[in-house]
């Protein structure tokens, strides 16, 4: 076992280590005592495990109302492992025990959460524990008292924390039918809830070198890294174009009737939950075919690497608009804040963009095949969105839907299983998991131009 493991690479221990957190997520979910009536079936407790696991939110039953209150502890549980990581617990775990850490677990830890190595794997790893459950833990209070007005104190601490920790993780997962449709004109729930989503999807190197950046303690970097300029810029330009957009397509649709605050509200609110998180508080069933074209691109930017969420991240997309403006401006190099951008990354920047559409692509065909294959394509064609709309939200682990994810055949949900785990691994990891290899040798081949364009 020992020799097994020391001949895996960390990609491949990420991955099986999420289908192990998945196998068991499947098995307690199966129990009788997880459901409200009759056991769910293997397919669906499959299809939760992984939805959760993975916190993407897409669900085949309604999470409040056929789990009972273990299964929806379940739930919680399988949420705070995969959107912290399975390895982050598991090294906790071993820190405590006084376990030494090989080189191969340290570099799957640093590696799922900054970009860079550090120095003590035990303060970075109490630093993404501290963080996580400081800023889980004030959502929760917030969102306390907000609800203490509504329901009895045990069912609005247990909401407060449910729905905490689903947000900070960007699962999207909710215990309401109707997700927080409800709750549309709540300024407090709402603001609380798109904070806690921006603040998970930021990562946990933007979010410690933040706290570095206010704190009065010397002994801290008092200097935002590129990494950390890219992710924030990229976040507040989607969020404010988002919001305008969506404004603009959904004004007199969805929208229509309420304030010009309430307005805005929910077009924020709209425009935060596509970056992986997966709540929402408009009928995407009744949304315009331009909203839900402006939301896929939405959810495949995602949210920033080492986060809770997925997508093909923030700094991909900075990159990829940086690349755009160097070529505009007839430049060599691509910078960005007045440092020059290495050429390793920019391939891989490009790599993780078209490895993604060809994903998608790849899944959106067969998932037409298996969905529509007994319908007459002339009366199946307004289905493309639909299903596009769906695999786009398992790719980039939003949990959006316009509906299709109850009704998708056995084939259907095995499709979106397989396209969540893909997504919360990411389309590089997987393809190093599948295909790793020792270089051999060094050596290259001759140079030649190729017409583009």
């Amino acid at each position: 076992m020992l020799h097994l493991r020391a001949a895996l690479h960390p990609a491949q221990i990420l991955a099986i280590s999420f289908v192990g957190v998945i196998f068991v997520g499947t098995l307690l979910l199966r129990l009788p005592l997880a459901a409200t009536g009759a056991p769910i079936t293997w397919i669906d407790a499959l299809f939760t495990a992984t939805s959760a696991t993975c916190v993407t939110g897409l669900t085949v039953v309604d999470t409040g109302t056929r789990f009972s209150l273990f299964g929806q502890t379940v739930i919680l549980v399988l949420i705070q492992t995969g959107g912290l990581g399975f390895m982050t617990f598991s090294t906790t775990f071993a820190l405590l025990m006084g376990k030494k850490l090989s080189r191969k677990e340290r570099t799957l830890v640093q590696d799922a959460f900054t970009p860079f190595p550090a120095q003590d794997l035990r303060v970075l790893v109490r630093h993404i524990l501290g963080v996580t459950f400081l800023i889980e833990g004030v959502g929760a209070l917030v969102l306390f008292v907000r609800w203490f007005e509504d329901y009895p104190p045990l069912q609005a601490a247990y909401y407060a924390i449910f729905h905490a920790i689903s947000a900070f993780c960007n699962a999207g997962f909710a215990l309401f039918f109707d997700s927080f449709i409800r709750y549309r004109t709540d300024w407090v729930l709402n603001l609380a809830i798109t904070g806690l989503i921006i603040l998970g999807g930021l990562g946990f190197l933007p979010l410690m070198e933040i706290r570095n950046l206010l704190t009065w303690n010397s002994h801290y970097k008092k200097r935002l890294s590129l990494h950390t300029k890219v992710v924030l810029s990229v976040t507040a330009l989607l969020l404010g174009l988002g919001t305008l957009v969506l404004f603009l397509l959904e004004g007199r649709n969805t929208l229509r009737g309420l304030s010009l605050p309430d307005k805005i509200l929910v077009s924020y609110f709209q425009a935060v939950t596509p970056r992986t998180a997966g709540f929402n508080t408009i009928d995407y069933s009744f949304a315009t075919n331009s909203t839900l074209f402006f939301t896929t691109i939405l959810m495949f930017i995602g949210a920033s690497p080492g986060s809770t969420g997925g997508g093909v991240k923030t700094s991909t997309f900075g990159i990829l608009l940086a690349m755009v403006k160097t070529w505009f401006q007839g430049q060599e190099r691509v910078h960005l804040f007045n440092r020059t951008l290495p050429r390793e990354v920019i391939a891989k920047a490009l790599s993780v963009i078209v490895v993604a559409a060809a994903i998608i692509f790849f899944f959106t065909t067969i998932l037409l095949m298996t969905e529509l294959r007994a319908v007459s394509y002339i009366h199946s064609r307004g289905q493309f969105l639909e299903l596009f709309f769906e695999v786009v939200s398992a790719f980039g682990t939003v949990g959006l839907s316009i509906g299709a994810t109850p009704k998708l055949t056995f084939a259907g949900k095995l499709l979106i299983i397989l396209l969540m785990f893909i997504g919360r691994l990411g389309p590089l990891t997987l393809a190093i998991a599948l295909a790793h290899k020792e270089a051999k040798g060094k050596f290259q081949y001759p140079e030649e131009n190729v017409m583009i364009g």
